[in-house]
């Protein structure tokens, strides 16, 4: 059997339409025209979309829109405001945000329920409308496992830059995951030969980035440092894996440990 010509450890039965090279799934790109290989899919004009025509539903995505609504729905069940307006009249939000005082005290926990916790509905349906559409594109791209990854890795090091860059303040919001879905979808364009700028996923990071700096009170940490995790575990488990032949399951470990040194981190910051 054919070996991919970008992975030489990969059998496949599959061949690019256009110049007939062997590629795995990962180096896939749908068109009118079947399966191209990355240089050849670059050739298009128009638009595409990152994910690779696996089929899967985007099952994790799904499941992490559910809890984030039913999370949100259990704040105001215990006293949040639907406005955001203030974070006391919640036991939810007070037990769960993130802040270094709390992870002093030896609160971890804090570190991954700050990222399913919103102030208010408004801030609850940015983060979904972002999730849904990066989930939807990235996920069967990518597989659910490295997905899966990517968010939690990402919400860790965004607590981890919360805490870094503000100390005094109570943070919540899955928006340190959104912005490592972002800084991973980058990395995976590239990886394929995909330019992220033609996707409009460029645009759509440097206007969050804008909004991020802009306005008053959003969590400046939280959102770099999930961007530079999310970025990093995608590195790891693409380019990484591109470079240096390893076990398949080695670069998502990798991947998962940058969740870990963001912990040991913001431990460490909170000390």
């Amino acid at each position: 059997m054919d070996v991919c010509y970008r992975h030489p450890g990969r059998e496949t039965a599959v061949s690019c339409s256009n110049c007939g090279r062997p590629i795995c799934p990962d180096c896939m790109t749908t068109t009118s025209v079947g399966m191209r290989c990355p240089e050849c899919a670059g050739q298009r004009t128009t638009v595409r979309r990152v994910a690779a025509a696996r089929g899967d539903e985007p099952m994790v995505t799904y499941v992490l829109l559910g809890i984030l609504v039913l999370v949100q729905l259990g704040a105001m069940a215990s006293g949040a405001s639907a406005t955001g307006s203030s974070f006391g009249g919640s036991q939810l939000i007070s037990d769960g945000a993130v802040s270094r005082a709390a992870i002093a005290d030896g609160e971890l926990w804090r570190l991954l329920t700050a990222g399913f916790l919103h102030a208010g509905f408004l801030h609850l349906a940015f983060n979904a409308f972002a999730l849904y559409v990066l989930g939807t594109m990235l996920e069967p791209a990518i597989g659910r496992l490295r997905f899966a990854t990517i968010y939690f890795v990402s919400l860790l090091a965004g607590s981890f830059g919360a805490l870094l860059v503000d100390p005094n303040a109570l943070t919540v919001g899955a928006s340190g995951a959104i912005f490592g879905l972002m800084g991973a979808a980058f990395v995976v364009m590239r990886n394929r030969g995909i330019n992220p700028m033609e996707s409009g996923l460029g645009v759509w990071l440097g206007i969050n980035l804008m909004f991020t700096f802009a306005i008053p009170g959003i969590s400046i940490g939280g959102h770099l440092g999930g961007l530079i995790g999310g970025a990093l575990a995608a590195l790891l488990m693409f380019d990484l894996r591109d470079r240096v032949r390893m076990p398949q399951v080695l670069p998502v470990v990798l991947a998962a440990s940058v969740g870990v040194l963001a912990v040991v981190g913001s431990i460490a910051v909170s000390s």
